[in-house]
């Protein structure tokens, strides 16, 4: 009986069926968004959890128990954070009647200005201010409807973290039936890159709030602390966030100074900050984490954005890390790892590219092939 040759592997079908997968997942998250959010974030924090819920777990204690200490503390470190950040935030709310006063000294100041030196008259002045303030009751309108979602996500994600736990072998279970073994490897790489990265961008996130406090005390920007842990919160967004941080304190040393020195000196205070945390503190501490280059990350940023606001900027970059890891494990897919990794120069003996590897990997058929 003569033996059945096997299909070679047709590229255009595999690739056709990849983009109808992809439209299809696009879709789906972008109807889903309020489902899918929560769960991504949950799965995240779950997986950095994971070490602690099984150390407590070898002591001794029951999994549901466990779970329940982790969360517990986890919880409390989250509101004696949110507590100083609304400290800080009713600071400033009793400074706003000071701050409109002086607000309205420099919108004076800016409108002579323009009159001035530009001839621009106050009647349309005022229609560019009117027509800005629309665009302003617009974003101040999504800000609220983001608020609102993101309340109903931080209520979601703690259940689903227990949830997580408490079902965890079932997950093991169901990717032993559909995989064996051997081409899990992927998995364990994938914790390591969550975890790595989590913990090491926290710790990031913290080294900037405090950097970027100690510079706007020191440039005498009034509650600096508030705009030093914001900025430090916002880094969690890739190159943009440090940006926006920096707006706020810029505009309120321009309201609250009477030079332009401090509002400089903010900027002097972030870039400099900037260039510690691109060049020495996030490399050395996430560095090596998701190994994801800069084209890639702010593609990545855009696209994450673009399907899910705010929170698709935020984990993009962990995304993007994962789906690295699950392309480098797939044999049709793996050239694509070269365009995402930050693949390192060649003068490291140690270090070997992807495209040595592939070429490693087919080698033996072409050998075979020449011998035949």
């Amino acid at each position: 009986m003569p033996e059945k040759t096997p299909k070679p592997f047709d590229r255009l079908d595999y690739t056709y069926k990849l983009f109808v997968v992809i439209a299809l997942t696009i879709t789906a998250t972008v109807l889903a968004s309020d489902i899918i959010i929560p769960l991504a974030f949950a799965a995240i924090i779950a997986i950095v959890m994971l070490p602690l819920v099984k150390k407590l777990e070898r002591r001794g204690l029951g999994t549901a128990l466990s779970i329940t200490l982790v969360l517990l503390v986890t919880v409390v470190v989250m509101v004696l954070f949110v507590w100083l950040i609304v400290d800080q935030v009713f600071a400033l709310v009793n400074d706003l009647p000071n701050l409109q006063v002086r607000f309205e000294s420099y919108v004076n100041q800016i409108s002579g200005t323009l009159r001035r030196d530009f001839g621009i008259s106050t009647s349309e002045q005022n229609k560019m201010v009117t027509e800005a303030m629309k665009s302003v009751s617009l974003y101040l309108g999504d800000i609220l409807l983001t608020t609102t979602n993101t309340l109903s996500t931080l209520i979601q994600i703690p259940i689903y973290i227990f949830l997580f736990f408490i079902y965890r072998s079932k997950f093991r279970d169901f990717f032993y039936a559909i995989l064996p073994p051997d081409k899990l490897g992927w998995r364990k790489d994938a914790e390591n890159v969550v975890q790595g990265y989590s913990a090491g961008l926290l710790l990031v996130t913290l080294i900037i709030a405090a950097l970027n406090s100690i510079g706007l005390l020191i440039v005498g920007i009034d509650h600096a602390i508030f705009f030093g842990i914001l900025s430090g919160v916002l880094t969690v967004i890739p190159y943009v966030g440090i940006i926006i941080g920096s707006l706020l304190p810029i505009i309120m040393a321009l309201i609250t100074k009477d030079s332009i020195g401090p509002a400089i000196g903010v900027v002097i205070v972030f870039s400099i900050v900037q260039f510690l945390e691109g060049n020495f503190i996030t490399p050395r501490i996430t560095g090596s984490k998701v190994s994801i280059n800069a084209l890639a990350a702010i593609v990545a940023l855009l696209i994450g954005g673009k399907i899910l606001g705010i929170a698709g900027m935020i984990l993009a970059v962990p995304g993007i890390g994962l789906l690295k890891i699950l392309l480098s494990n797939t044999q049709h897919l793996k050239p694509f790892t070269i365009l995402l990794e930050d693949t390192p120069q060649k003068t490291d003996p140690d270090v070997t590219p992807l495209v040595d590897k592939l070429s490693e990997e087919t080698s033996p058929d072409t050998n075979a092939h020449d011998e035949t």
